[in-house]
């Protein structure tokens, strides 16, 4: 069975909304260190930062964060930027893959034109952008002009992000191909047949490139020749895996994570989710972070794939974590970008709102449970204070409480009607804010 082309591609609108957040924490994330012209350890050289896809940098940004520039292109951005030597790389949907000036305030460098809309991340190496395009082609383009320098027509959408490695483009094809490509000239090494497309984008570690395919197979292959090393059936579409410790983590469509043995493919462990998990794993500090469909994003244990800690969003979690110093930042369909660093025990982290069915009738109250959290998500019995409750539809402005040993518990009305409407829990706390948001209901 042939799986639709454009898997990952949800509505422009709320395409648009998550991608531009995605686009400008990536920004901020790297203000503090793109000045200089040279290569640094904190450039975001590709798709989730380096060759094993691990989503990490070793620099810190401490919230809470600010806008510093953003670039209008005219039309939606799947593609996830990437930032070297003081220049952003990204693509967009009106077929084109731009260069932007980061100390500029974002003024353009130069653009591209290929013959479809560029949905692949970039990847920088060696003075090239290697990138692909839904016409079919991979290019690499000068990194400090946009000229072409070659590009390689395969025979369908190129929506795998590349990697580079030892001279060559590692890349995966909706033609159900994975390629590599010779760097420099763009000539064929050679090519691996799956079932399916291959939206997944290549990791490469000892060796190995590592890929998922709409096959429903994570496929190892050796990185020289294309020969096939070992592959794992999960039965579903998969994300783009991550390599760290030994282990290639994977996400699938059927819910699951999993973690196999890097060298033989064994599986080491699966953990099973609420729902279809399309985000890629980002893996840092003996955790493997991901998000999921079932709104939550969750940190396993990497060695065991036991639950760590997870926290519930108001909407499905697609977006890939990217991890920097002790901070995690991910993106959920509710339009936020989340921040979230360690926290000691039983220090509060959030609040967690009770369940709230739907419909409700504006005018009309509802019991309410807000109980202090810390991020492990255990009830802060100290908590004693106040919350401000705000909705979505923008008709609750209110002071709730005080909370009796963590937990608050009344009734709220929604003055208004509002399809779609949340219920946001905030506090300010020593210069922090600390906020919950409930389900999504409507309110008629």
């Amino acid at each position: 069975m042939e799986v639709d082309t454009h898997l990952k591609v949800k509505s422009p609108k709320i395409l648009s909304a998550l991608l531009f957040l995605t686009l400008c924490t990536s920004l901020i994330l790297f203000e503090s260190s793109l000045a200089s012209v040279a290569a640094s350890p904190t450039d975001w050289s590709m798709f989730h930062q380096n060759l094993n896809h691990t989503g990490v940098t070793p620099d810190v940004a401490n919230p809470p964060l600010g806008l510093v520039w953003k670039h209008q292109t005219g039309a939606d951005i799947i593609s996830s930027p990437a930032v070297s030597a003081g220049y952003v790389y990204v693509g967009s949907d009106n077929g084109q893959v731009y260069a932007l000036n980061n100390a500029a305030a974002g003024a353009l460098v130069w653009s591209y034109t290929t013959g479809s809309i560029v949905e692949s991340s970039p990847a920088i190496s060696g003075g090239n952008v290697y990138v692909g395009s839904n016409d079919a082609n991979v290019y690499a383009l000068n990194a400090a002009t946009g000229a072409l320098v070659w590009s390689y027509t395969t025979g369908g959408e190129v929506i795998s992000s590349p990697a580079v490695s030892g001279g060559n483009v590692y890349v995966g094809s909706n033609d159900h191909n994975v390629y590599a490509l010779n760097a420099a000239t763009g000539a064929l090494v050679w090519s691996y047949t799956t079932g399916n497309q291959v939206l997944s984008s290549p990791a490469v570690s000892g060796g190995n490139v590592y890929v998922g395919s709409n096959d429903g197979n994570v496929y190892a292959l050796n990185a020289a020749t294309g020969a096939l090393v070992w592959s794992y059936y999960t039965g579903g579409s998969l994300s783009s895996p991550a390599v760290s410790g030994g282990n290639v983590y994977v996400a699938s469509v059927n819910s699951n994570v999993y973690a196999l043995n890097a060298a033989t493919g064994a599986l080491v462990w699966s953990y099973t989710t609420g729902n279809v998990v399309e985000s890629s794993p980002a893996v840092s500090g003996g955790n493997v972070y991901v998000g999921s469909d079932d709104d939550n994003v969750y940190a396993l244990n990497a060695a065991t794939g036991v639950k760590v800690w997870s926290y519930t969003t108001a909407s499905i979690v697609e977006s890939s974590p990217a991890i920097s110093g002790t901070y995690v930042y991910v993106g959920s369909f509710d339009g936020n970008v989340y921040a979230f660093t360690s926290g000691a025990l039983n220090q509060l982290s959030q609040f967690v709102i009770s369940t709230i069915s739907s419909p409700q009738t504006h005018g009309v109250g509802f019991a309410v449970t807000i109980t202090a959290e810390d991020a492990f998500g255990h009830t802060i019995t100290t908590y004693n204070a106040n919350v401000a409750l705000i909705d979505a539809g923008g008709s609750l402005h209110v002071i709730v409480g005080p909370f009796v040993n963590g937990v608050w518990t009344g009734t709220v009305t929604i003055p208004k009607a509002y399809t779609g409407d949340t219920i946001t829990a905030e506090a300010t706390i020593g210069g922090v804010i600390i906020s919950g948001t409930s389900n999504t209901f409507n309110v008629q």
